[in-house]
């Protein structure tokens, strides 16, 4: 029999070096709490009428049946929200999916990708792991965008994909939409715009250049705006021509019937949806204010559902503090440019003001039950 080590090694050594030397993408089982402000997530679930409507059309559906490899009923759907055609429409299992299948249709060994950073470290992990070279642009002190960097490292690397996150995770900063297009003109390859937050965004995001740039991809998720989080629901656009080549990277069967179900309802309630989103702006300039208004905090105005800022205190004991007085949010120093910062999300009004409440508290270092 061959020892137990000697195969181990064998089943290890099976495996790509770039998946072994990378990192698995982990966010980690939070702690429960009162109040959660660390992910981002919608703080509103659906009314419960609407959950047992729902729940009383999906019995009807039978579970011993594959769903459609392409949900065209959402797809129709969404390409009349969007003003677009269906087949220019992909849905996923949710947004990550997606942009893991852009990367396996677009990138292999040496393909250059230029992304500014930070940005949301799913993909630089995609590269990586399909064996691109990563050509990151750092933004300005202030955060912002470099659009020069940019156009430089895209004149100098020549490269098949160009990704941005606008607005941006993890800052919460947009890019203005002229200096969008000017990627875009400038790109030799993709440019895939990640608009998971433009919902909560100042204007209609880059769905206008989708009219003037066949090259450009849009990607967005039903799990902000939209609430969705826990259905994993996403969809990427862009020219019919080059959705039809994803589709070939694509593993069919993505998404369930309960999913494509939920997403056709409250695309038919976009009320609910809009008063939900303006809920969250007015949450989220409310969280600025306050914070902006404490001494030595630091807030970076956002355009998204979310709000970074540094403190006196190093994230870890500040966390830690919050956590005791059943508050959640989010360490962002894992980021080099964010060394420092941690992120709070927009909650229900009175998840906010408990927030302002146990952060007073914890920089005044008053630690009492």
């Amino acid at each position: 029999m061959i020892p137990v080590a000697d195969t181990l090694e064998q089943a290890l050594a099976a495996i790509r070096p770039a998946v072994r030397q990378g990192k698995p993408y982990l966010v980690g089982t939070p702690p429960e709490a009162p109040v959660k402000l660390n992910q981002n997530e919608n703080p509103w679930d659906l009314p419960e009428p609407l959950k047992r409507e729902l729940l009383e059309a999906f019995f009807a559906l039978p579970f011993n049946r594959y769903p459609a490899e392409h949900p065209e009923r959402l797809r129709r759907a969404l390409a009349e929200y969007l003003d677009w055609t269906p087949e220019g429409i992909v849905v996923g299992n949710g947004s990550n999916e997606l942009a893991f299948t852009v990367g396996l249709a677009v990138i292999e060994e040496g393909t250059p990708v230029v992304l500014p950073r930070p940005m949301f470290s799913l993909y630089e992990m995609i590269v990586r792991l399909h064996g691109g070279r990563i050509h990151a642009v750092a933004p300005h002190p202030d955060l912002h965008f470099d659009v020069e960097g940019l156009l430089e490292a895209m004149r100098r690397h020549r490269p098949a994909l160009v990704v941005l996150t606008t607005p941006n995770n993890p800052t919460g900063l947009a890019m203005a939409p002229e200096d969008v297009e000017a990627v875009v003109a400038a790109a030799p390859g993709l440019v895939l715009i990640d608009e998971a937050y433009v919902e909560f965004a100042d204007g209609v995001g880059a769905r206008p250049l989708l009219d003037r740039y066949p090259h450009v991809l849009l990607l967005r998720t039903f799990s902000k705006a939209f609430g969705l989080a826990g259905l994993r629901l996403g969809y990427l656009v862009g020219h019919p021509d080059v959705v039809r080549e994803l589709y070939k990277a694509r593993i069919p069967f993505m998404v369930d019937r309960l999913a494509e179900t939920v997403a056709l309802t409250l695309l038919r309630h976009l009320d609910l949806v809009q008063q939900r989103v303006a809920e969250i702006k007015a949450g989220v300039q409310w969280l600025y204010r306050e914070l902006a208004a404490l001494p030595d905090v630091a807030p970076v105005p956002s355009q998204a559902n979310f709000v970074i800022f540094r403190t006196p205190l190093e994230p870890d004991v500040l966390l830690a503090r919050l956590a005791k007085d059943g508050i959640l949010i989010r360490n962002m120093s894992g980021y080099p440019e964010l060394r420092g910062y941690v992120r709070v999300n927009a909650g229900r009004p009175e998840e906010n003001r408990a927030f302002m409440v146990a952060l007073k508290k914890a920089l005044a270092g008053d630690e009492t039950p």
